[in-house]
């Protein structure tokens, strides 16, 4: 197989975990016999920099003509006093919606080897932490209308959080196939007892749950289901929610799991052409030290080859491989335990590809 990446490094320890994972995919071709073309493109403060904007026009052509995208991460403290509208956030979010990806796909899963890292107690732990959060990704408050006026002499911030019933529908169809192909649960996380567009949400979800009989379908509020979280994981299987509601929720089951540098994500649109990224930040503080961890990233780079490329046998490859590597005791910084051996992220590079041939 053939396949063209989009690689997008981007910002802080970004360079470093892209490098890594470029290392394990090629791990993967030359195991499997395949061929991977990289185009390495700029996003974020790093587009800044050259060309005065986060996402340059070169950036989303080639991320269009590619079969996928990996990004690294973007921004940082560099970059606090750009304009609003040319901060390196919003290439992230302008790359998102000039690809159609409306679906992002969040694991929250905790390796076995990681439990004693997880904040949650060890009896909460025991019962298990797998589920996925949905969130769906280029509609809601982020992409409403904002604006601050002066209203009899102070300053008035709006922000609009539209929805349109389509919108909707293929971000709950997303959560219902997805639910099919794990353990049949599918939760919705709104505010209905507030919010128009969440009311709108429980009745697109009871049309569509039609389609699905199979599918177990429950609604939770929001402030609920933060506390579920941290309470009963074990409850969930697929979360399906919106946009803000979802970037919340995914970052508070990501913490829940050990190290936030574990989770991967997939970002999908219609097609099979994905953005893959993990969940954490650019962490300026660690860049060019050596020192983070690449293993969200490769994950991400698993879910690639799994959801754009068909490439199960080989996205399992490199679960696998990284399960190794726990088991054998290595850790970055950010998971370090007891009895564990320290390295750094071109040494776990390394070791997952060794793993992996």
């Amino acid at each position: 197989m053939r396949k063209r990446i989009a690689v997008l490094k981007g910002d802080g320890i970004g360079p470093e975990i892209v490098g890594e994972t470029l290392k394990v995919l090629e791990a993967v071709a030359e195991q499997y016999g395949h061929h991977f073309a990289y185009n390495f493109l700029d996003i974020g403060g790093a587009a800044i920099d050259k060309t005065g904007v986060p996402l340059p026009q070169e950036t989303i052509d080639g991320c269009l003509e590619a079969d996928s995208t990996l990004l690294g991460a973007v921004g940082g403290p560099k970059w606090d006093n750009v304009p609003g509208d040319r901060r390196p956030e919003k290439g992230l979010l302008g790359i998102r919606s000039a690809m159609g990806l409306f679906a992002n796909l969040r694991p929250a899963k905790l390796f076995p080897q990681l439990a004693d890292a997880s904040p949650l107690r060890a009896d909460i732990v025991a019962r298990g932490i797998d589920f996925l959060v949905v969130r769906e990704l280029i509609g809601g408050v982020y992409f409403g209308g904002h604006k601050t006026e002066t209203v009899n002499g102070e300053r008035v911030a709006t922000d609009v959080m539209p929805y349109a019933e389509h919108e909707i529908e293929r971000i709950l169809r997303v959560g219902f196939e997805t639910a099919a192909k794990r353990r049949s649960r599918l939760t919705v996380v709104d505010k209905a007892n507030v919010l128009d567009t969440s009311r709108l949400w429980r009745a697109v979800a009871a049309r569509v749950a039609a389609d699905y009989p199979d599918i177990a379908l429950n609604y939770m509020y929001v402030d609920n289901a933060s506390m579920q979280i941290v309470k009963d994981p074990a409850q969930f299987d697929v979360i399906v929610t919106e946009n803000m509601f979802g970037d919340i929720l995914s970052d508070e089951a990501s913490m829940i799991t050990g190290s936030i540098g574990m989770i991967p994500s997939a970002s999908l649109g219609e097609g099979t052409r994905g953005l893959y990224e993990p969940i954490h930040g650019s962490a300026p503080d660690i860049a060019g030290q050596d020192k983070a961890n690449p293993i969200g990233t490769i994950l991400s780079a698993a879910m690639m080859l799994k959801y754009s490329f068909g490439l199960a046998k080989e996205s399992e490859a490199v679960e696998a491989a990284v399960n190794k590597v726990l088991e054998q005791g290595l850790r970055t910084g950010d998971m370090m335990s007891g009895g564990c051996t320290l390295v750094g992220c071109r040494a776990m590079g390394d070791a997952i590809c060794a793993a992996i041939g």
